[in-house]
C-alpha cells in the first residue's frame, strides 16, 4: 500500500444502523431476487384527482406511514403510451412499481427489457440508432455515466432534475438519480465492537483481526463502483495494492452482496463490503441476528452512489420518457423504494425506512463527481490483473 509501513488508520467511532422491530418474513435471498417473499401488488386505478396513498405492501417492519414531502404522482403530467425500459434493476425489487404505473393510467403500457446494467449498457451500444429503448434504469451511477459519455442521452426536464439535490443527478442533465446506496461495514456484534472496525477503507489489509475472516463479492457492480471510486480517489497503484492486500489477507469470496452479509450475519466471517440494504433487510427478517453496520469517513468506503435513469437518443417519445423518469422519483415511488429496497429516497421530505442516519449524517469522500465512476472497464481490467477476477 501506499503508506505501508504506517500504524493502522481510522479505528474509532461511527454509526451503526440496525433495525430492531420484527417482521414476518423468511430469509432474504439474493441481489436481484427475494427468495420466498411474496407482496401484494397495488391493484386500485384512479384518476388525476384521487389519492395513490402507498404503493405496494413494501417489505420494511414499518408498515404504512405518511409522506409529508415530495410530489405526488396525483400533482404529475399523466403518462400515455408504449414506453420501452431497458431495467438494470431486477424485476423482483421494481416490477411492482412499474406494473402499478400501468395500473394508474389506462393508456399507458412499458415493455421492461430485465438485465444486468453493464450486459444493457453494452446492447444499447450495439443496437445503436435502431435500439427500442426510451429509458435506461440503473442500479448505479457508474452505468449512466458510461452511456452519456457515448453520447446516447437526452437532456432531463429542468423540473425534473430539480427534484433532488444536485450532486445526485449529471450536472450536465443527463441523467438523474432517482434513490440511493451508502457503502458499508457489515460486522458481526459477537465478534468486533464498534471499536475493532476501521473507519479507513485504507487500513483494512492492515487489520490482523480480519485475516480470513472478511468477505467481499467482486463480481458485484457495486463492488466495483467501489474501486472505481478508490482508483479515482487513491490512484491505481494504491489500489492495486490494496486489492492485492486483501487477497494476502485472506478475503472470502461471494456471488453477491446480500451473501456477504448473510455470512456476517451467520457468523461465517467477521466483517465484509456491502451496500447498506443488505443488512436492513436481513435484520427485517432476521432482527435479533448479531448483525451491524459500520461507516468509514471520507474515503472510497463511504461513497454514496445511485440507482438512477435517463431517455435514451433513440426514444420515439422523448416528453413521455422524461415524465416516466419524473414519476420515479414521486413521493410515492420513492416511498416505494425506501420500503421495499431500504434505499435512501433521494427527494427532500421522504425518510428512509430503518434506523438510518440521513443522508447530511454521511460521509462521503468531497469532491468525488458520480460520473467519475463511469469507468468500470477499467476497474474490471485491474481486478483481472491482481487476480480477483
Amino acid at each position: 500500500m501506499e503508506d505501508h509501513d504506517r500504524e493502522p488508520r481510522g479505528h474509532g467511532r461511527r454509526r451503526f444502523i440496525a433495525t430492531a422491530t420484527a417482521l414476518g418474513l423468511g430469509s432474504l435471498a439474493g441481489c436481484t431476487g427475494l427468495g420466498g417473499v411474496e407482496t401484494e401488488t397495488e391493484t386500485d386505478t384512479a384518476d388525476g384527482g384521487d389519492s395513490v396513498g402507498q404503493i405496494g405492501s413494501g417489505r420494511s417492519p414499518f408498515g404504512d406511514r405518511e409522506l409529508s414531502g415530495g410530489v405526488s404522482i396525483t400533482e404529475m403530467p399523466d403518462l400515455s403510451g408504449e414506453l420501452t425500459l431497458y431495467s438494470g434493476r431486477g424485476e423482483a425489487l421494481v416490477g411492482e412499481l412499474i406494473s402499478f404505473f400501468e395500473e394508474y393510467y389506462d393508456d399507458f403500457t412499458v415493455r421492461p427489457r430485465y438485465n444486468s446494467a453493464a450486459e444493457l449498457v453494452n446492447q444499447i451500444l450495439t443496437e445503436g440508432e435502431n435500439s427500442p429503448a426510451d429509458v435506461f434504469f440503473s442500479v448505479n451511477a457508474g452505468a449512466l455515466g458510461a452511456l452519456k459519455d457515448e453520447g446516447r442521452t437526452q437532456t432531463l426536464p429542468t423540473d425534473v432534475l430539480d427534484l433532488v439535490r444536485d450532486e445526485f443527478h449529471d450536472p450536465d442533465g443527463q441523467w438523474t438519480g432517482t434513490s440511493g446506496r451508502a457503502r458499508t461495514i457489515p460486522f458481526n456484534t459477537d465478534q468486533f465492537a464498534d471499536s475493532d472496525i476501521p473507519t479507513d477503507i485504507m487500513a483494512f489489509p492492515e487489520t490482523e483481526a480480519f485475516r480470513d475472516n472478511i468477505g467481499w463479492a467482486p463480481t458485484y457492480s457495486s463492488f466495483q463502483a467501489f474501486i472505481t471510486a478508490m482508483r479515482v480517489l487513491e490512484g491505481e497503484e494504491a489500489t492495486r495494492e490494496w486489492l492485492q492486500g486483501m487477497q494476502d489477507l485472506g478475503v472470502s469470496e461471494y456471488n453477491d452482496e446480500f451473501l456477504v452479509a448473510q455470512a456476517v450475519a451467520d457468523g461465517e466471517i467477521g466483517a465484509g463490503f456491502a451496500n447498506h440494504y443488505y443488512i436492513q433487510r436481513i435484520l427485517a427478517g432476521r432482527p435479533n441476528a448479531p448483525l451491524a453496520t459500520a461507516f468509514t469517513s471520507g474515503d472510497a468506503g463511504s461513497i454514496f452512489n445511485v440507482a438512477g435513469a435517463l431517455v435514451l437518443d433513440t426514444a420515439n417519445d422523448s416528453e413521455l420518457g422524461a415524465n416516466f423518469v419524473r414519476h420515479l422519483l414521486s413521493a410515492e415511488a420513492q416511498d416505494y423504494f425506501a420500503r421495499t429496497t431500504f434505499e435512501y429516497p433521494l427527494v427532500s421530505g421522504v425518510d428512509p425506512i430503518g434506523e438510518l442516519p440521513p443522508i447530511d449524517d454521511l460521509n462521503p469522500p468531497e469532491g468525488l463527481d458520480l460520473t467519475q465512476l463511469s469507468d468500470l472497464e477499467g476497474t474490471v481490467r485491474l481486478l483481472r490483473e491482481v487476480g480477483v477476477l
